[in-house]
């Protein structure tokens, strides 16, 4: 079973929310998702200042099965992306919830946060995938 810490949110595609201080969220995949690519090759950041819609394309992930798109989990300005991975994406293999981020957000709308999964949500649905 992959790791699904309690403090986060989570979305139905596998990207993972932490919300930090002042209204930023910080954005990765999560370890069922990683798991399920495989070791990866290769990330497509997000520019810093680019402004983002719930569920828009924002980033891409390689690894050696596949190629698979990140969507944003909420709304909002990219303040920062995770320039680290450009050199070694498979960071988000090893460590996906710490080390592994992909960017920050500062959030247009905090209430959004509520449409997402908590962890017991997230755990049924990846054992639901699973069957």
């Amino acid at each position: 079973m992959s790791l699904v810490p309690n403090d986060l949110k989570f979305t139905e595609n596998h990207e993972w929310v932490l919300l930090e201080e002042n209204g930023v969220a910080r954005v990765g995949i999560t370890d069922h998702a990683q798991a399920m690519l495989g070791d990866l090759v290769f990330i497509e950041l997000p520019e810093e200042g680019t402004t983002l819609a719930f569920g828009e394309e924002c980033a891409v992930v390689e690894s050696v099965k596949a190629a698979s798109d990140v969507y944003s989990p909420l709304s909002g300005e990219v303040i920062a992306n995770n320039p680290a991975l450009e050199e070694t994406p498979e960071t988000i293999n090893t460590d996906p919830y710490h080390e592994g981020w992909i960017f920050k957000l500062q959030l247009a709308d905090t209430s959004e946060l509520d449409n997402l999964l908590d962890a017991a949500a997230y755990t049924a649905l990846c054992a639901q995938e699973d069957n």
